[in-house]
């Protein structure tokens, strides 16, 4: 597997946290994969292989582009002999409005939108492995997009105190950040995202957790939870297990058998 991010131009990173390009190769005519819930949506184009997810048991489809909202629980996916992704990394509280569709809090997203117009002309330089001149497509599509819309800059202000707070920060103290009080930045941030600002606050601190373990897997669980302020080691076992289906000592472990692949069926995306 070879994965590579890329900054957004400085006209983005109000939007857009990084834009990234991922090859896998199997040998096998169908492989599946599994990705760990963070604190981000994703715009996806996929090209080569097909690309499924599981639902219920049952394969479906996936077009390219589609959206992967915040996940509260590890999706699976399925690929097809050799896969490559252009990835657009977004803030959830301004994906939509970005692309402007309503907001909802479905994990992965099929959607109808101009966006998938660039399709056809990405599959063709990623065939001829042109991958440069398909990122800076893609990112003069975005810069083109974001032009258009204007951030509410109560919730720029609060992305950005949640960022520099890597989801520490009480909401009370969010709302102060953005100068507005905790009702009227509940109502806003929802109706951006899909989600409460405790939704992604905690993706965001699970999502260091899991970080934390797969490059230090012997790590102290206390003294992590004492860090990243959860009430207890308890509650940070407790989250842990909500969004990744395991104990924080199970993937720790698991992490302990390889950085990169954890078994045959199992490969986590770490971000920094």
């Amino acid at each position: 597997m070879q994965h590579q991010e890329f900054e957004p131009p400085e006209a983005l990173r109000d939007t857009i946290k990084c834009f990234w390009h991922n090859r896998r190769d199997s040998e096998a005519s169908a492989s599946a994969f599994e990705v760990q819930p963070d604190g981000y949506a994703e715009i996806i184009f996929h090209f080569g292989g097909n690309c499924s997810i599981s639902n219920n048991g049952v394969l479906q489809p996936l077009p390219s582009p589609f959206m992967m909202g915040l996940l509260n629980q590890p999706a699976i996916f399925y690929m097809e002999n050799r896969l490559e992704i252009i990835g657009i990394r977004c803030f959830p509280w301004t994906v939509f409005d970005l692309l402007g569709l309503p907001s909802d809090k479905e994990g992965v997203r099929i959607f109808e939108h101009p966006v998938t117009q660039l399709q056809p002309g990405l599959s063709k330089l990623m065939l001829a492995g042109r991958i440069d001149e398909a990122l800076a497509q893609v990112k003069a599509y975005f810069l083109d997009a974001r032009s258009r819309v204007a951030i509410d800059s109560m919730l720029f202000k609060a992305g950005v105190a949640l960022n520099e707070a890597k989801g520490r920060m009480p909401v009370s103290q969010v709302a102060e950040a953005a100068h507005t009080t905790v009702r009227t930045l509940e109502r806003n941030f929802k109706q951006s995202s899909g989600h409460t600002v405790k939704d992604v606050s905690g993706l965001m601190r699970f999502e260091q957790v899991r970080n934390q373990l797969w490059l230090y897997p012997e790590s102290n669980l206390a003294g992590l939870a004492h860090e990243l302020g959860y009430t207890d080691q308890s509650h940070l076992s407790r989250e842990f297990k909500r969004y990744s289906g395991s104990t924080p000592a199970a993937f720790a472990r698991k992490a302990k058998k390889g950085k990169q692949v954890l078994n045959s069926n199992f490969v986590a995306f770490i971000q920094a």
